[in-house]
């Protein structure tokens, strides 16, 4: 009996790994995600309510127009008309961050502007952001780990997307806790990803992609000497970036 449950539960796993393959847009790599796009999508949508409730709006007319302005460009290209795509500047200058929370919920903090300083290196931001959204980054890691654990957590993600055990694992994977805010950084490997699938993002909007070399450049200069920004901890190092964006730009000529 003990042998033909084990059977059992090996076979469920084969079918969810088959079931659950998927590719990601641009790059064309293939990844394993568990989570139900539709319980990602209610995920981002709390998350982003409540750090709408926690946060310090801005009331820069000119500031939030151009977000939206640019966002909406972004989001077209990315033809995900499913999802429901919000725009936010949140008023912090000492955060030189964004964000993209799953089903197109964008938040841009007051102190990546300096580095922005056009509409093409806002685009760069909200292109790589938007990159992590549609790749389904988030989803991608929190499958990973959920295979590390006991299979019933898996099987309950997607049986049940509301049990509160799932919820608490979305949370921890996104990094949506309340002293956090935005998504957990990702892995070096979807940085790169998120910059390419960004680039292709501007160039379908008609932005000029040399924008997107033009901000990580100024986001390296801002570096110098001080503290890592928030937005580049944990993630590639400037010269590797920089250089995988050229190598883009190059094929593009």
């Amino acid at each position: 009996m003990a042998k033909t449950v084990k059977l059992g539960i090996l076979f469920v796993y084969v079918i969810l790994l088959f079931a659950s393959c998927k590719e990601v847009p641009v790059t064309e790599r293939k990844q394993l995600i568990l989570i139900p796009e539709s319980g990602e999508m209610k995920l981002g949508e709390d998350a982003f309510r409540k750090i709408i409730k926690e946060s310090k709006l801005s009331n820069n007319r000119d500031i939030v127009d151009k977000v939206k302005k640019v966002g909406s460009r972004i989001a077209k290209a990315s033809n995900r008309t499913h999802y429901k795509w919000e725009f936010i500047v949140i008023e912090d200058d000492s955060t030189a961050n964004a964000f993209c929370l799953p089903g197109g919920k964008i938040g841009i903090y007051t102190g990546i502007l300096p580095y922005t300083k056009d509409e093409k290196g806002l685009a760069a931001v909200i292109g790589h952001e938007v990159g992590h959204a549609i790749a389904r980054h988030g989803a991608e890691r929190m499958s990973t780990a959920l295979l590390a654990q006991a299979g019933q957590i898996a099987l309950n993600l997607i049986v049940d997307v509301d049990d509160p055990m799932v919820l608490d694992a979305l949370n921890r994977a996104y990094g949506l806790g309340t002293e956090i805010g935005v998504i957990l950084p990702f892995s070096r490997k979807q940085e790169l990803e998120a910059d390419r699938i960004g680039v292709s993002l501007m160039d379908k909007a008609e932005y000029n992609a040399i924008g997107a070399l033009e901000f990580w450049k100024r986001m390296k200069q801002g570096r110098q000497g001080k503290q890592p920004l928030v937005y580049l901890s944990t993630h590639p190092v400037d010269d590797k970036r920089i250089a995988e964006i050229e190598k883009l730009l190059q094929i593009k000529k």
